[in-house]
């Protein structure tokens, strides 16, 4: 589904470049649900970037489904995070006067499909996250889980090859976190759905069936193993 070739990332030059990324080399394929992990400062959230197409690498390159991202224009890019691609995070960014329906189906909307199919999508979107009996409520009407899963029901409304999520618990008290995991694996497990989710909570880090240690930009492990049921 998307590999890393040689991928480096590096911001300021001469004596002032810091290097992110030190040549990552790794793959991640379709219906896998993969955890990015490492302390503060390693990189996780960097290499997010670069592997949703939300930022260039300085070096390597990001290949999805068969297609050498480099070669692509800003346009072409734009076009594949728009319809390809779903974003979860941290902040929920939900439109506070739009009812949770309306919110997952905007973009959808701006997508250019009639009213009818974005909120037929956009209810069933919320079906498969547990939220559609909160469909007519208002962000303030709603806890803070409650809110991060509509954006989860909003980045798959559109049915994305990749489910990208940066510590998308971070603003969630324990409770709350652990529901929006809950709903993370269900839709793993359910639809196959591929997720790739940057997280320095082991716990919830556990919820994944493969776990990407990243320390000082290099990969230090990177295992499979038992999740979370």
């Amino acid at each position: 589904m998307i590999k890393a070739e040689k991928l480096i990332k590096s911001y300021g030059t001469g004596e002032l470049e810091l290097v992110v990324l030190k040549g990552l080399d790794f793959e991640i394929k379709t219906g896998e649900f993969a955890a990015i992990i490492g302390p503060s400062g390693s990189g996780k959230s960097t290499l997010l970037y670069q592997l949703s197409l939300l930022d260039e690498p300085t070096s390597g390159e990001v290949i999805l489904g068969g297609v050498r991202t480099g070669r692509l224009s800003m346009q072409e890019k734009t076009d594949i995070r728009l319809g390809k691609l779903g974003y979860v995070f941290q902040d929920y960014a939900l439109l506070p006067e739009l009812t949770a329906l309306e919110n997952v189906a905007l973009p959808i909307i701006m997508q250019g499909h009639t009213m009818q199919e974005s909120y037929a999508k956009a209810s069933l979107a919320l079906e498969r996250i547990g939220m559609v009996d909160k469909k007519h409520n208002l962000p303030s009407q709603l806890s803070g889980g409650q809110q991060q899963r509509v954006s989860i029901a909003r980045a798959i409304a559109h049915e994305p090859q990749i489910l990208f999520a940066d510590e998308p618990t971070a603003n969630l008290d324990s409770v709350n976190g652990m529901r929006v995991m809950e709903a993370f694996r269900d839709l793993h497990e359910k639809s196959d759905q591929t997720i790739i989710m940057v997280t320095h909570e082991p716990e919830y880090a556990a919820f994944a069936e493969r776990v990407i240690t990243l320390v000082d930009g290099v990969i230090v492990s990177d295992e499979r193993k038992s999740v979370v049921k």
